[in-house]
């Protein structure tokens, strides 16, 4: 079987594990601020804020952007749900808009049409690993004076003008979560290059309390602490990320030239100026294709090839998101992409001649018909 995706775990994560383990300090400690630090200088900003999870990540941003009750915010629907629910748990409005069929991230054009007075901020999202449309993005976030807080949770590694991710907003916001490029199991981060948003997000993830003020309280925080036992795991994978990214982005080019003349088979785009790293190498299988998106995912899996559905069907057609009053048809493209995307595994733990398998399996269960 090969697996839509697999943590590249080895023998130095296991023994970083272990000597955390051996030390006593297995809760937040030396290591989540040794994490901090480098990835802060990984990333290029002043600061990173380490975090149990992507969506605390997101959650603490729009937490240290003063994101309240009556804001607005606008994101994708075509995306995972942790990029929304934060903005739910800031008592704010989530606003969808639509997105670019090239890229999936959220296209400028529709984003214009949403922004009112009660707009406070935006969050792209690097769907799949390419950063989004930042110069376009930018220009309305700066006319109408809003926040940028960057989904970066798909995307870490990935360069745009090779500037990094995480460093296209006010804040960014990372994911380390097992199926991500690099993993502490369970983990997330954000970047800054704000003092004042720093420590926002640092008080948020420790129940409201400032770094050095044991029991004294500001404000309603939560238990966001990531350990030094994660923290650990994401020092190592931290120092493989760029062969890790580098195997993805070989694997997606063999699979762009093995797929890419397939009639009704649309390969990733990558735009202009984007180094993209493939934490999903997503397909489209349009109306064109001999066969249905559905019949060639299940071809797939029957013949042992692990391919998924990123995402089946979009935010704002969801029972959660109903009270938003949304409709089908609200986001025409963003619902179209969720009849027609297919991911495929493009991890680094693939051999050539799995990605050959998997180019092979196409062709064949395309032949049949």
């Amino acid at each position: 079987m090969i697996y839509i995706s697999k943590p590249y775990i080895g023998k130095d994560e296991i023994n970083s594990v272990v000597e955390v383990l051996k030390s006593g300090m297995i809760a937040s400690g030396p290591k989540v601020k040794e994490l901090e630090v480098a990835f802060a200088k990984y990333c290029n900003t002043k600061y990173a804020v380490a975090f149990n999870s992507g969506t605390a990540a997101i959650h603490a941003g729009l937490y240290a952007l003063n994101i309240k009750e009556g804001d607005e915010v606008i994101t994708s629907p075509f995306t995972f749900i942790a990029s929304a629910s934060p903005i739910f748990m800031q008592k704010a409005k989530v606003v969808f808009a639509d997105i670019s069929e090239t890229d999936f991230n959220l296209d400028p054009e529709s984003v214009k049409k949403y922004i009112t007075k009660k707009t406070k901020a935006i969050i792209p999202i690097n769907l799949y690993g390419q950063i989004y449309n930042y110069k376009e993005i930018s220009k309305i976030a700066k006319q109408n004076k809003i926040y940028i807080l960057e989904d970066a949770c798909q995307s870490i590694g990935a360069t745009q003008n090779k500037k990094k991710s995480g460093t296209f907003g006010n804040v960014g916001a990372f994911s380390l979560y097992a199926t991500k490029n690099i993993t502490s199991g369970e983990g997330g981060l954000i970047t800054t290059n704000s003092l004042r948003i720093m420590q926002k997000c640092k008080m948020l993830r420790h129940h409201g309390q400032k770094e050095n003020g044991q029991y004294k309280y500001y404000d309603i925080g939560y238990n966001y602490r990531l350990t030094d036992i994660g923290a650990a795991i994401a020092l190592v994978q931290l120092k493989k990320l760029e062969y890790i990214n580098k195997k993805r982005i070989a694997n997606a080019k063999m699979l762009n030239i093995g797929l890419g003349n397939i009639k009704g088979i649309i390969t990733p785009v990558v735009n202009l100026d984007n180094k993209h790293v493939y934490h999903q190498y997503t397909i489209k299988v349009t109306k064109e294709c001999k066969v249905t998106r559905d019949i060639l995912m299940q071809g797939l899996k029957k013949r042992g090839v692990g391919c998924s559905i990123y995402y089946p069907k979009p935010l704002h057609l969801h029972p959660a998101f109903a009270k938003l009053g949304y409709k089908k048809g609200d986001f025409p493209v963003a619902e179209r992409m969720s009849r027609e995307v297919l991911s495929l595994p493009v991890h680094p733990s693939l051999r050539i001649e799995d990605v050959k398998f998997i180019i092979d399996t196409v062709h064949g269960i395309l032949n049949e018909k």
